[in-house]
């Protein structure tokens, strides 16, 4: 089974959110369960960003400040040409109001970590840029987010604007646990680095248990009446046109700037990806019950077709010798 999953190219962890979305529309927490449920996403979204702040060395930061310039850009893409597309996104009436959200919401997320990594050693890129570039996006993303949020989308006449309630809730769940796991950091790094099985459990069973409580808010509101299987495929024609336009873009920029082949590779990576990880808590912090459902669509889809593309793409650049890096040939 996993080696079909590998030859499709499916993630077996997109298969897990899948089913986790068929339970939230099957049996969708209600009541005293969902209040059970909240609450334990709440702690399960400390846990993680605590867990973020701890994985996160000094001297990592330290390394990646000598290729400010790759982390720069990577970071324009991510937060600014991202951004600006959504933006095309949002103008665009072919879809409703709350998923043209949704697509503007992710365009404001920051980077992934794990498979940004792992494309780019794949591509013999340069990995430890990559770490850097990808825990820069994420620490990054923790402020510049939520800020952009509400610029962006509670600038926006649909109710979405974040509240001082808002605010309190992103630096109690969000910011302070990461600051506390980043200050413990030289005391429990090094054991929080070896408990890898524990890492993989908290990160993603956090976001299933988000995305459990997120999708039973929203089909309890009537999620499944408002969304279409044409606003689904609509969704992921505008996510792979995205893709394609920042990859093309990551690639132009590498070699307007001059970048090593190496480099390269990582601003390709992690300039293009967006992160399920971060989204999925955010969302949860950032926008009422009843939208966070509807909002993370536009996430999920768009995380799967980024993992297939790069992972086609980080496995033609293996193939090829080390002066070739162009993904438009």
């Amino acid at each position: 089974m996993n080696s079909l999953l590998s030859r499709l190219r499916i993630d077996s962890y997109i298969l897990l959110l899948v089913g986790t979305v068929i339970l939230a529309s099957l049996l969708p927490a209600r009541g005293v369960g969902a209040t059970i449920a909240d609450d334990a996403a709440n702690v399960a979204i400390v846990l993680l960003f605590f867990l973020h702040g701890a994985r996160l060395s000094r001297q990592a930061v330290m390394n990646g400040a000598r290729h400010w310039r790759l982390h720069l850009t990577t970071g324009a893409v991510t937060f600014v040409l991202f951004p600006l597309l959504g933006l095309g996104i949002w103008s665009l009436p072919v879809l409703d109001p709350a998923l043209r959200t949704g697509l503007l919401f992710l365009t404001l997320l920051p980077s992934t970590v794990q498979s940004s990594i792992a494309f780019t050693a794949m591509a013999r890129g340069n990995v430890a840029a990559a770490v850097c570039s990808a825990a820069f996006s994420n620490l990054a993303g923790i402020a510049l987010t939520p800020l952009l949020v509400a610029l962006l989308i509670g600038g926006q006449d649909n109710g979405s604007a974040i509240s001082g309630a808002g605010v309190v809730t992103i630096v109690t769940q969000l910011l302070l646990p990461f600051l506390a796991g980043h200050l413990l950091q030289p005391r429990i790094g090094g054991w929080v680095a070896r408990q890898k099985r524990m890492l993989t459990v908290v990160d993603r069973g956090s976001v299933l248990l988000v995305v459990y409580t997120a999708f039973s808010a929203a089909v309890v509101e009537g999620l499944w009446g408002q969304v279409s299987l044409t606003d689904l495929l609509t969704i992921a024609g505008v996510s792979l046109l995205l893709l394609a336009i920042v990859l093309g873009a990551t690639a132009m920029l590498g070699r307007l700037f001059g970048f090593a082949r190496e480099d390269r590779i990582v601003l390709l990576f992690c300039g293009s990806k967006k992160s399920l990880a971060s989204g999925v808590p955010m969302a949860g912090v950032l926008f009422v019950p009843a939208e966070v459902g509807t909002v993370l669509l536009p996430v999920m889809i768009f995380h799967q077709l980024q993992l297939m593309v790069c992972a086609w793409l980080a496995g033609r650049y293996a193939r090829q010798p080390e002066t070739e890096v162009n993904p438009a040939r």
